[in-house]
């Protein structure tokens, strides 16, 4: 897999969410034409791109920002967990309560609690800009 495509309104505050996540930015800019029309089947785009990447991994995450055709929202903000479709992208964390700390910061709440899972990990969701729902994975060791 490459990566991911997440739609948004605000791409800075997104950008910041996954920067603070411990993403890098690997570049942002606008991306518009016949070209990019053709793959995605949408006419007349115009759009501003994003690519973060996770430090010394192959995973990246898309964000789009959609000038034009302005972007449709297909289900609540809030979606519950049991909603089809993408529903959240799973980070791997040293510190969990450190991490949802900086994260608030970022306006980020938690969708539930943070749990145990047996004596392997910690796990937790957190709902971040825009409603992006990640998940949050500490090891135990």
């Amino acid at each position: 897999m490459d990566n991911v495509l997440i739609v948004v309104e605000d791409i800075d505050a997104v950008i910041a969410f996954f920067v603070e996540l411990g993403m890098e930015l690997e570049g942002k800019g606008p991306v518009e034409g016949r070209w990019v029309e053709r793959i995605i089947g949408v006419d007349d785009v115009r759009q501003d791109v994003a690519m973060l990447r996770v430090p010394g991994g192959p995973g990246k995450i898309e964000l789009a920002k959609f000038h034009a055709p302005k972007a449709i929202r297909s289900e609540p903000a809030d979606a519950p967990a049991n909603t089809l479709g993408i529903r959240r992208v799973m980070f791997a964390v040293d510190d969990i309560d450190d991490v949802i700390a900086r994260l608030r910061t970022h306006g980020a709440e938690l969708v539930g609690t943070v749990e145990r899972f047996e004596n392997i990990f910690r796990l937790c969701y957190v709902r971040g800009p825009e409603g992006i729902v990640v998940g949050l994975a500490e090891e135990l060791t």
